[in-house]
């Protein structure tokens, strides 16, 4: 039984200028439990839009999203979204619910695993770039989450950077195996974190590709597998897009 079914047939956007703008138009998936699908395409065909759909952020669309009842949606968006007036474990503990005791437990133990246990009183407007980043993966994974939707988390990071945040996400979803979607424009963090590739196509767009990402655990880890994958992948993934305009 699929843990996300995914059935947007059309999805327009009202704008002034334009009037009704087609953005989606037959966008269908399903994700299995515990499954890490990469959700890509050309800039502006609409994927952050798919993600704020599922995490029902916009009902404004045509078709049907299916997921378990109660089920608890973790949202790592493109920018932190951190109040910067209040401190990293604060940030955290505004979304928990419970005894104090237990939620400090938990908040330590997230802030751990994200290497962020120093900084807990520390305050949000005072962490590097890379800090934040992490401190909103935290955040969204203290809730324990059954669905986790990441939207370019590690965009505008320098590489260094993001290659040790991109290891330590693919070390956290093997342990905790959330059903994850998230949104890239970069192959090589498709090829090292997620099982399958979804391509769209430029708007209005519609789904083009399902691709596997046949990898093991250590095939991630190593550079020069995950840059043979994604090197495969650029025309392929490019061919399929160009493909799709009309």
């Amino acid at each position: 039984m699929a843990q996300l079914l995914v059935d947007i047939r059309a999805k327009h956007f009202r704008e002034p200028a334009q009037g009704r703008k087609h953005v989606l138009d037959g966008v269908r998936f399903a994700l299995a439990a515990g499954e890490r699908v990469a959700l890509t395409g050309p800039s502006g065909c609409g994927k952050t839009t798919v993600l704020d759909i599922v995490a029902g952020l916009d009902s404004d669309f045509e078709g049907r999203i299916e997921r378990p009842p109660q089920s608890h949606i973790g949202y790592v968006f493109q920018e932190p979204r951190l109040l910067p007036w209040r401190t990293v474990a604060d940030n955290l503990r505004l979304v928990l619910e419970g005894p104090r005791e237990q939620v400090d437990a938990r908040i330590r133990a997230v802030l751990a695993e994200v290497e962020l246990l120093e900084e807990a009183d520390t305050y949000a407007s005072h962490l590097s770039l890379g800090m934040a980043r992490r401190a909103a993966i935290a955040r969204a994974l203290v809730i324990e989450p059954d669905l986790l939707l990441l939207d370019e988390p590690f965009v505008s990071l320098d590489a260094p950077t993001a290659g040790r945040l991109r290891l330590l996400l693919l070390e956290l979803l093997e342990r905790h195996r959330p059903t994850t979607l998230f949104v890239t424009h970069d192959l090589r963090e498709a090829v090292m974190i997620a099982e399958r590739l979804i391509v769209l196509s430029p708007p209005p767009a519609r789904l083009v590709a399902d691709l596997p990402i046949p990898l093991s655990p250590a095939e991630r880890r190593r550079e020069e597998v995950v840059e043979r994958l994604r090197s495969e992948l650029v025309d392929t993934v490019g061919d399929l897009v160009m493909g799709a305009v009309p």
